[in-house]
């Protein structure tokens, strides 16, 4: 018999080629290329944007099997649902399905932070508490999010424009320096090599994060057999071009030593590139960078308890559907309640940064169940195949890179991401989720 879900309106088809670009775009450029350039640099010193290259190459093995992926199964439930359909073990896709949306939600609380210290900066209101400020932004997005996509995507679109234009603003200020150092110099004698570019890539594949939220969204796509491969691929590609646009200007304006030690690295060029510039300028662009990254997690979340609900794996309430907005709004009520809990815990970027590790583990299973259904007789195909060879490839580098990070990163972000698994395979045995469902 029929359960009221079934019932239930589905989500509205709304999402075209330029707004999924715009949603990856988002994604992406969020918070990645602010910090991870300064880093960077004092990995690989001037050669910093030889480290993006080489990471976008290992991130779009993985982003190519998410394209593919979205052409054959557009489902809300994103990584939980193909990981389903290719290894049907509901352990194994409760806590990929977890383990994405924990890493959305810790991203949300900790941005909401932020965008509240920069506010506090950009407006001068030093005596209203943070906390408070951070509230009402979680509120306005969770209020964006339950009105409805297409206004969740123009503000998207509206805040991806504003984070390009702030690095091509880089770009074009710094655009006389160009020229002025040795863009192959590196920290050590021995120069650029295969293990000297590892470790950047490593590093800089993070800055690439953000492909992922596009497959939860799949479902609420035009054409996705099309739309889904055109969004993902572009924005990979352009976010390379004004990642190693930027790398190659901040290193030029700034020494690398000097742009590894400053504490906001694109700052740091902006002051000495155009220090007549108001210092307002680049504090408004981060709020909008940060404030999109925000949006864009929290409606991935909201989309992947969707789907895992309609598959059975949380409660069904979380799958219903607002008759008129057309969005899973208990999902999105909850999960403010979630996101606000986590917020007034205080400082969790250490538990942002260890389920942020828990993706690499994600990735390794969505390239591996692609590579299943590839291979299985009688899966439907989508309209963007990609040969085997890629998402096996993906899958290794992944591994690769998740078993780099726990042996040579700190200690505690991999022990919390340990700690964080075991609270979901626990969280499994409590819920006992029903046969999990697989919609055709």
């Amino acid at each position: 018999m029929p359960s009221d879900i079934d019932a239930q309106p589905g989500l509205r088809r709304s999402i075209g080629p330029l707004q999924l670009f715009a949603y990856t775009l988002g994604g992406m450029l969020g918070a990645g290329i602010y910090g991870l350039v300064g880093q960077a640099a004092g990995q690989l010193g001037s050669a910093v944007w030889l480290g993006f290259i080489v990471a976008m190459v290992a991130a779009l093995l993985t982003g190519l099997s998410y394209a593919s992926l979205g052409s054959r199964y557009p489902r809300a439930g994103g990584a939980a649902y193909v990981t389903h359909r290719g290894f049907q073990r509901p352990l194994l896709t409760w806590t990929v399905g977890l383990a994405v949306m924990a890493s959305g939600l810790t991203s949300v609380a900790t941005q909401s932070r932020v965008v509240a210290q920069n506010l506090l900066r950009l407006l001068d209101m030093p005596g209203i508490p943070a906390v408070l400020l951070a509230l009402g932004f979680l509120l306005l997005i969770a209020g964006l999010v339950a009105r409805g996509m297409r206004e969740s995507m123009w503000m998207n679109m509206l805040c991806t424009t504003v984070e390009a234009l702030g690095l091509l603003l880089v770009v074009i200020v710094g655009l006389p320096w160009i020229g002025m150092t040795d863009l192959l110099e590196t920290p050590g004698p021995e120069g650029i090599g295969a293990s000297l570019l590892l470790q950047g890539a490593i590093l800089t594949f993070f800055a690439f994060i953000g492909f992922e939220d596009t497959l939860n969204v799949a479902e609420e796509c035009h054409d996705p057999q099309r739309t889904v491969p055109i969004g993902i691929i572009s924005a990979m590609l352009v976010a390379t071009a004004l990642y190693i646009a930027v790398a190659i200007v901040a290193v030029s304006v700034v020494p690398w030593r000097e742009l590894a030690a400053a504490p906001s690295p694109l700052a740091e060029v902006m002051l000495r590139a155009a220090s007549w510039m108001p210092g307002w300028v680049y504090v408004a662009v981060t709020i909008f960078a940060v404030a999109n990254t925000a949006l864009l997690n929290y409606v991935t979340a909201s989309r992947l308890a969707y789907g895992m609900a309609r598959q059975g794996l949380l409660p069904e309430p979380l799958g219903r559907i607002h008759p008129a907005t057309r969005t899973p709004h208990v999902a999105v009520a909850v999960l403010f309640l979630v996101v606000a809990a986590l917020m007034l815990a205080g400082n969790i970027a250490q538990l942002a940064s260890a389920t942020v590790l828990l993706l690499l583990a994600v990735f390794t299973c969505v390239n591996l169940a692609l590579l299943i259904l590839q291979r299985r007789p009688g899966e439907a195909r989508g309209g963007f195949e990609i040969p085997q060879f890629v998402p096996a490839l993906g899958a290794l580098v992944c591994l690769a890179l998740l078993v780099n990070r726990v042996a040579t990163g700190d200690w505690r972000a991999p022990a919390l991401a340990g700690v964080v698994l075991l609270a979901i395979v626990a969280g499994f045995a409590v819920m006992r989720p029903r046969k999990v469902l697989l919609e055709p």
